[in-house]
């Protein structure tokens, strides 16, 4: 990547929430929007400028900053990880008040979708962000997989944390195999109880966890109409190599793939500038131009 400041991609990060609380000791009753230190690093390892995207609507909300904005001037966006998606944004009611989720941070991160989206700059996803995005464009997921996928692993250990592994196979014949040639058979973090439960229509499943076999990385695979570069996993690349003594999958190949994917939208942008029907799901794209967008 030049070394010019011009020179280097403009990464969008997602944001995420802590809501306000009056019981906080700092901060009190106020809304905090912020970035995981390690995926910022992860990102800037390569060169890029990191740019938290923050939602431009709340309760102290001024000015007229749009999402759609940052969509034109970064060069593409990485939808972060954290809470829960709510089960209401795929048409679906809690199962349990644990399972709730963020119905706020969904909003401002369909949208945040639907900017990019529209301008056919890349959108690559971490854990959450796999999750969202096939919500997104009309799949649905499990609450909860231990209790509703039969054989499941443990998908996220609150103790290990980011040191809880699993074993993944590439689905041959995918992009994602592509970048790790020889290799059918890897190890990942898994920090996560939700997942993929019906696959977005246009997408398909690059990887599985072995032997419970839950979709682990995904892409889209329909381009009409001038479309972009839209892919997630499941695992956090940016978790990679933190001090574990277990050999996870290089994540390198994620990142200069995303990466390359924004260089070469940057030299020929896309010339189309609206959202084709069925793209981003109904309901919530009303919900987003009412709540968010602030058209």
């Amino acid at each position: 990547m030049p070394k010019t400041v011009a020179g280097r991609l403009k990464i969008g990060l997602s944001a995420c929430f802590q809501h306000a609380d009056p019981t906080r000791s700092l901060f009190t009753n106020k809304t905090l929007q912020y970035v995981e230190q390690s995926i910022a690093h992860w990102l800037m390892s390569a060169g890029a400028m990191v740019v938290m995207v923050p939602c431009p609507t709340g309760e102290t909300a001024r000015g007229d900053t749009r999402l759609s904005h940052y969509a034109e001037w970064l060069d593409g966006v990485v939808m972060h990880g954290g809470a829960d998606v709510w089960p209401g944004s795929y048409g679906e009611t809690p199962l349990k008040d644990a399972w709730i989720g963020d119905r706020i941070r969904d909003l401002y991160d369909l949208a945040l979708v639907e900017a990019f989206e529209q301008v056919g700059k890349p959108i690559f996803g971490v854990c959450r962000g796999l999750q969202l995005i096939n919500v997104a464009f009309g799949g649905t997921l499990y609450q909860d997989i231990e209790t509703q996928h039969a054989g499941a692993l443990t998908h996220r250990d609150p103790v290990s944390y980011d040191k809880n592994y699993h074993d993944l196979v590439l689905v041959e014949g995918t992009r994602l195999a592509g970048m790790y040639p020889g290799v059918t058979h890897t190890r990942v973090n898994s920090i996560h109880h939700q997942g993929i439960k019906d696959l977005a229509p246009g997408f398909e499943i690059e990887a599985w966890s072995y032997p419970d076999h839950v979709p682990e990385a995904i892409r889209r695979t329909t381009t009409r109409g001038g479309h972009g570069y839209i892919a997630a996993t499941q695992w956090h690349p940016e978790f990679h190599g933190s001090g574990s003594v277990i050999t996870t999958v290089d994540d390198t190949p994620i990142l200069n793939d995303f990466l390359n994917a924004c260089t070469a939208a940057k030299r020929q942008p896309q010339r189309w500038r609206h959202r084709m029907p069925g793209q981003i799901r109904d309901r919530a794209a009303r919900l987003l131009r009412q709540a968010l967008l602030r058209r």
